[in-house]
């Protein structure tokens, strides 16, 4: 059973990576399930649109809602999230070889989101990445125990880490991608 997560410091960072990840996945010819964050900036806000692209070649769903530029609250968009989950669910079904997880979030945290599908993809012997962050760290220590590995923040270290589960290695000629 393994699971890993990874925290980078910048806004977007560890969305980033992640999907630069699963696209070096995906060109080698594997099969992750999950979902990676794209976010979009608008012109017309200083904030960003939030989609999700479920892996490995599901619908970018946008997980954010408009709520207003004085809006204070929570922009994630339920229902789209779990839109998200329930594709995540059955791509895991198929046959996913590792699953990622943008980030072990608010949702999570509290018991729902992507929560239930880590459990599922670690009993199926799936290796787990999902993205973190300072605010939900606490949550993720509770549910995993001891059994969370570090990684850094970093597109070459996550694929050694993923090419090390997939039981070979990905080849380095892809970091360009």
């Amino acid at each position: 059973m393994q699971i890993a997560y990874t925290m980078a410091q910048g806004r977007g960072d560890t969305d980033q990576i992640l999907h630069q990840l699963s696209q070096r996945l995906l060109a080698a010819g594997h099969s992750p399930s999950g979902v990676v964050q794209v976010n979009s900036e608008r012109s017309d806000s200083c904030r960003c649109d939030m989609d999700v692209q479920v892996l490995p070649k599901g619908p970018v769903i946008r997980i954010s809602q408009s709520l207003g530029e004085n809006a204070r609250g929570c922009r994630l968009d339920p229902a789209a999230l779990e839109e998200a989950v329930a594709l995540t669910e059955r791509a895991l079904q198929t046959g996913a070889e590792i699953l990622i997880i943008n980030k072990f979030g608010k949702h999570e945290a509290e018991g729902r989101g992507f929560r239930a599908v880590i459990g599922e993809a670690l009993a199926l012997e799936v290796p787990v990445l999902v993205g973190l962050n300072q605010l939900n760290r606490e949550a993720f220590f509770e549910y995993v125990g001891d059994l969370g590995i570090a990684l850094a923040p970093d597109v070459d270290t996550l694929e050694a880490w993923a090419g090390a589960q997939l039981c070979q290695p990905l080849s380095h000629t892809m970091s360009a991608a």
